[in-house]
């Protein structure tokens, strides 16, 4: 499968590196591929390659959406609607505003930001998933049992496909819903955020636990 991860930081290089893992083709979509940002994220995640937003997306049979938030619009404009059109696209971001200095969320209880990418990209079969953790424990987290990862998006064949993924990358899921369930999801990331700076302790999931 050729899978195309929007965004060069940490999160997509993290994921990159589970993708090739399990033998699939990935690109690193940026604005500027052959700058260092983008070449440090190739050397990070070896296997990969970058290339322009557009081209990594249009031939790509999944996208997933890694970018912060300040930069989540422009990226899924540079990409173009019509090459995410069909496509899954896992939806990693959350909205956190850093004016203030510590993060908070920039949107809640009436949209989204799982709601704004689906509508900024409106023939993309959107999946929030990911969000709800960090980044050293995304690809098969070390824990005794196998963790859950909650998962939201109107398109059930679309969160099949995901549900099948985090399998590999050493997850469980729970589908709560349509894509309007991120609402749930972006707040609950505050709490794993929260517990990770007042302890300076990030590689733990918030996940139930069988008895």
């Amino acid at each position: 499968m050729k899978v195309a991860i929007l965004g060069t930081g940490t999160v997509g290089q993290a994921l990159a590196r589970g993708f090739v893992a399990l033998g699939h083709d990935t690109t690193f979509g940026s604005r500027e591929p052959s700058r260092a940002t983008a070449q440090k994220a190739v050397a990070e995640a070896p296997g990969t390659h970058a290339a322009p937003f557009a081209d990594a997306a249009r031939e790509a049979d999944l996208v997933v959406l890694a970018t912060p938030w300040s930069g989540t619009q422009n990226a899924v404009a540079l990409t173009g609607a019509a090459n995410l059109a069909g496509k899954v696209m896992i939806d990693v971001t959350n909205p956190l505003d850093f004016s203030g200095g510590s993060p908070r969320l920039a949107l809640g209880f009436d949209t989204s930001a799982g709601e704004q990418v689906q509508a900024w990209a409106p023939q993309a079969r959107v999946v929030k998933a990911f969000n709800t953790v960090g980044n050293g424990m995304m690809v098969r987290p070390k824990l005794r049992q196998a963790p859950t990862m909650f998962i939201a998006g109107n398109d059930a064949a679309a969160k099949g496909t995901v549900a099948g993924l985090l399998r590999q990358f050493g997850w469980e899921t729970s589908d709560l819903g349509g894509i309007e369930a991120s609402r749930l999801l972006e707040p609950l990331a505050m709490v794993w955020i929260k517990h990770a700076f007042k302890n300076n302790a990030w590689m733990f999931v918030l996940t139930p636990v069988d008895a």
